[in-house]
């Protein structure tokens, strides 16, 4: 069974940092890319970021800059580092799984908040 696990998320003053983690299990992590994608109140999901698995990157241009991808395939964990917070990053944070060879994701993890706020 395919799980994705999010933690890491928190409230945070504008200008402050968080590290999103996800854990993944029961399938091959090393041979997906994977994703964040996030969705604030009353809006739709917003992609932010992906690492495929021949180590590019990709970033939504509203993060560009500010956040970083990564992952450890050896522990099965994906990670995003997000500095210089802004409120209107204020959302749920979801891990997903890229389907293989089509654009969409087929798992989700169950999101961790991030809020953003003085």
């Amino acid at each position: 069974e395919v799980q994705l696990v999010e933690s890491g998320g928190g409230m945070v003053q504008p200008g402050g940092s968080l590290r999103l983690s996800c854990a993944a299990s029961g399938f091959t992590f090393s041979s997906y890319d994977m994703s964040w994608v996030r969705q604030a109140p009353g809006k739709g999901p917003e992609w932010v970021s992906v690492f495929n698995i021949d180590s590019s990157t990709y970033y939504a241009d509203s993060v560009k800059g500010r956040f970083t991808i990564s992952r450890d395939n050896a522990k099965n964990m994906l990670y995003l580092q997000m500095n210089k917070l802004k409120p209107e990053d204020t959302a749920l944070y979801y891990c997903a799984r890229e389907i293989t060879g089509s654009d969409g994701n087929d798992y989700w993890g169950q999101g961790t908040q991030v809020t953003v706020s003085s």
